[in-house]
């Protein structure tokens, strides 16, 4: 039987820790709000000065030297296009590689070679994907300053995260769930094909938006591969124009996006230019909301229909 002085020996030990867990709870929810608040107030601040910037004559007009008439229609136009390539080469690489890294290669000194190396590009500045690319898509390859060379460059960026939002997708599905495909004589590929990818869909869509948020919003790769920052028309629709646009000329045509256009505009003296860079980073921030926004939908209906 304890004694009534280890009864309180303990009742002091266990009030002890449940200040520290106090102390650390305050200071997690303090740095939290400092976080918060901080993107608030920054957020306000610029949706103040350029919302009422925003109209439909600043979606549809091009830059221009007057600031009351320049607009973000060949920048907004930029962005969803790069966005476009983006996406479509990076998400089937990305998930490929995941699915091949975690189902069917085999575990030896090449395999974690090959992941160390993985990690390691997710942490590479962007300036350096820039440089790559400058010298593989646009000078070696020939696709020049184009929106190919830009979304290509921003899906070699963003492919790590993508690789390694998969594996960690697939990781977190029940070791049963392949054992039961197997024991019934399913193959590999089906049970990738039938279980693996359906549940973790959602994880790895999570990924994916994470990565195309952050390529969204990137500027330096997008001006060492020769991004323009005044640009006052669109790529050719296909098969529109005199001779008529193939359906793939828009891909080779120059290009502007919006961090670069907001750039420009901070650049100029003019505080009416501030205002439009205001309205822009709105805009940039609200782009990114719905994107993932979409994807908080989508995972919400993928998991809705999984049953395990």
């Amino acid at each position: 039987m304890m004694k009534t002085q280890d009864i309180q020996a303990i009742r002091a030990l266990i009030t002890k820790s449940r200040r520290w867990d106090i102390f650390f709870g305050v200071l997690g929810i303090l740095a939290l709000m400092l976080c918060v608040l901080t993107f608030m107030t920054l957020f306000v601040d610029m949706a103040i000065r350029g919302l009422g910037r925003i109209d439909a004559a600043f979606f549809t007009s091009f830059p221009s030297r007057h600031p009351e008439q320049a607009g973000i229609l060949s920048a907004w136009v930029g962005s969803a296009l790069v966005m476009l390539v983006t996406g479509l080469a990076a998400v089937p690489l990305g998930v490929a590689a995941g699915v091949y890294l975690e189902e069917y290669a085999p575990k030896h000194w090449l395999t974690d070679l090959i992941e160390i190396n993985i990690t390691n590009l997710a942490a590479v500045p962007s300036i350096v994907y820039g440089l790559l690319a400058l010298g593989l898509f646009v000078y070696l390859f020939g696709f020049g300053q184009s929106i190919l060379s830009a979304g290509l460059t921003l899906a070699l960026l963003i492919l790590p995260v993508v690789i390694v939002a998969t594996r960690e997708a697939i990781r977190s599905i029940p070791l049963m769930i392949r054992e039961g495909s197997y024991a019934c004589g399913a193959t590999t590929w089906q049970t990738v094909s039938d279980h693996i990818l359906p549940y973790s869909s959602a994880g790895i869509l999570t990924g994916v938006i994470i990565g195309m948020a952050r390529a969204i919003g990137e500027t330096a790769p997008i001006i060492t591969i020769g991004a323009l920052t005044f640009i006052a028309f669109l790529p050719n629709a296909p098969f529109t124009g005199v001779p008529p646009a193939g359906l793939f000329d828009w891909l080779f045509a120059p290009f502007t996006v919006m961090p670069i256009q907001m750039f420009n505009w901070t650049s100029r003296p003019e505080a009416a230019f501030l205002i439009n860079a205001a309205a822009a980073g709105l805009v940039l921030v609200l782009m990114t909301l719905a994107m993932n926004g979409t994807a908080i939908w989508l995972r919400y209906r993928l998991r809705k229909n999984i049953t395990w």
